[in-house]
């Protein structure tokens, strides 16, 4: 394949996996083939020159996800409190994409056996993105003399924003909801205050 033949292949992938987003989000749920071919105007089988599943569409998109987050914590390793917040505001703020990318994974892991080498891969860029930020919550947990481990800490964070996420993205809490923003804040500073302390 040419490079530019292949530069088009890829910008091709791209839109599909950027189209096949915004059809999820939109519909809060599961997407068909052609669903998504009919949105870009291409033959189904075009889709799949590029996805060998609707499946492997989606551990893409997990991945595409993940490499948004691996961004986040490069581009702010420097500062626990602005990760922190960061991390959390692209999860709360598109809280439908957290849940549904939540559990389309959980279920791709319980059910998916032939995209070993995408797991592999989603996995890989999950380790570089905590090990991106580990010394530096490490120091943060020391300055607060607090007793909980690094791991114990970024559960603790991804907990709270999953936890924020239901809430926000439920439509029944909708109506008793006041200030999102107000409510957003305030998940965001429970999640940096640790209780835990070094007796």
């Amino acid at each position: 394949m040419n490079s530019e033949r292949q530069q088009n292949f890829l910008l091709r992938k791209e839109k599909i996996l950027s189209m096949a987003e915004k059809l999820l989000l939109d519909n809060n749920q599961d997407i068909t083939l052609g669903e998504l071919a009919s949105e870009l105007d291409i033959a189904k089988g075009t889709i799949y020159k590029h996805f060998k599943s609707k499946n492997q569409l989606y551990l893409e998109l997990i991945i595409l996800n993940e490499r948004r987050l691996l961004d986040i914590s490069k581009n702010h390793q420097a500062n626990i409190k602005t990760y922190v917040s960061q991390y959390m505001l692209y999860n709360m703020l598109n809280s439908n994409r957290t849940i549904l990318l939540h559990s389309i994974e959980e279920r791709l892991t319980n059910n998916e056996r032939r995209l070993k080498t995408l797991f592999e891969e989603l996995y890989d860029i999950r380790e570089q993105r905590i090990l991106s930020i580990k010394d530096m919550t490490g120091e943060y947990l020391k300055s607060l003399n607090s007793a909980m481990s690094i791991r114990d800490y970024l559960s603790y964070i991804w907990t709270v924003t999953y936890g924020a996420s239901l809430l926000l993205n439920s439509t029944h809490y909708q109506k008793a909801i006041g200030s999102r923003e107000r409510l957003i804040k305030l998940y965001i500073n429970q999640a940096l205050m640790i209780p835990d302390k070094v007796s």
